[in-house]
Parts: C-alpha cells; structure tokens; sequence
C-alpha cells in the first residue's frame, strides 16, 4: 500500500518526514497542502486531518499520524531503518529529535517564516533577532558535536541526522550561513550525497509558485 504524506515543500518539518519516507524506500506519494491560503487553519482540515492545524500528516491505511517526530519514529518501527542500532542509540537519536524541535527547528521555522512570509510592518519588533541569536547557540552547538563524527548518532546515518537537517537546506535566507559552521556544512553536504535524498522543493509540492523548480 502506498503511504501519503500530507504536506508542503515550504515545511521543514514535512521536509524531515519525507526525508524518513524516501530514505527508508518506502512507497509513498506527497499530498500537496494549500497551507498560505489557509487549507490548515479551517475544518475540515482541523476536524478531519489533524485538529493541530499543522503539516506533515502520515497516512498508512486506516492509521493517521501527526508531528514529524513520530512520523519518523513509526517508520523506524515499520522499516528497522534510521531508528539507531542499538536501544542506546535508538535514545539518543530521540534526544537529537527532541532538541532540534525545541531549539532548531521552532526557532529557524519562525525566523523563516517571519522574514518571507509576513509583511516587513506586520513583524514584531525585535523577534528575528532574538530568534537569530537563540540559532547562532545551536548550531554552535550542531558543529561542535559534529566536528568528529560523520553522522549525528552512532556509524550511520539516522532520523536525528534527519531532523536536524529540516530546515538548513531551504534557499531562504534566515540567518543560516554554511560556510560559518564547517562541520554543519560537511555533514549537509554528505547528506545531501545519499541515496533518495532530494532537496524540500523537489521532494514535496511548493504551496508557492515561485518556489517550484521545474
């Protein structure tokens, strides 16, 4: 059976589900979300989809799953792949996980979204900068631990390396400088050299014109 992932390209954290999705090799197809016109924020999205009001969405059959978290972690179940190879590994990689959300992926995900999506007079004074100065901290603290490793947890690669990633390849600038953090940059570029990885724009449907790339 084929796998759907409710979702938009603009998502980073869609991005890390459907990286999960075609890096484990799994069938599945992309089910394009009209998120800027406000598909999320209306029923029947909230009553039927996700009463969250958020994107990605997995559907398995009868099974639905929300929040990119489990989402990768469901299909480590289903798969065996990217989960850690050992009970020790398979913590730490949800350590990883839970990190990134908190203090990666919230913070680049508003300074993204605040610097291209929102009118300059409608941001809030100040917040960009804050959420700039809370990132330069973690990826500080990204390329400190991956300066002598080659992947976030344990000899492979893994849904920490996954999640970590959501939003650092995106072509909107937010802040995120490769070339400033050399161990982010190396390990992106190695990432970006496995098998089934494809940029956001090209793994899922931009819900921007301008963002499709062919």
């Amino acid at each position: 059976m084929t796998l759907q992932l409710m979702c938009f390209g603009e998502s980073g954290h869609s991005y890390k589900a459907a990286l999960a999705l075609a890096m484990s090799g799994l069938d599945w197809e992309p089910v394009g979300i009209d998120f800027f016109n406000g598909e999320t924020r209306r029923d029947p999205y909230r009553t039927d989809v996700n009463e969250m009001g958020e994107a990605p969405v997995l559907i398995d059959g009868s099974l639905k799953l929300t929040q990119s978290g489990v989402i990768q972690h469901y299909l480590s179940e289903k798969t065996g792949k990217l989960g850690g190879s050992t009970p020790e590994e398979a913590r730490e990689v949800l350590r990883w996980i839970l990190w990134d959300n908190h203090k990666l992926s919230s913070f680049a995900g508003i300074a993204r979204f605040l610097l291209h999506y929102v009118p300059e007079e409608k941001r809030p004074e100040g917040v960009v900068p804050f959420l700039q100065g809370r990132l330069a901290g973690s990826y500080a603290i990204l390329d400190r631990h991956l300066q002598e490793r080659t992947w976030i947890v344990g000899d492979g690669l893994t849904n920490a390396d996954l999640t970590c990633c959501g939003y650092l390849y995106y072509p909107e600038e937010f802040g995120f400088v490769r070339a400033k953090w050399p161990a982010i940059d190396a390990w992106l570029t190695r990432l970006a050299e496995q098998p089934g990885w494809q940029h956001p724009y090209d793994l899922m449907p931009p819900a921007r014109p301008e963002n499709r790339r062919s």
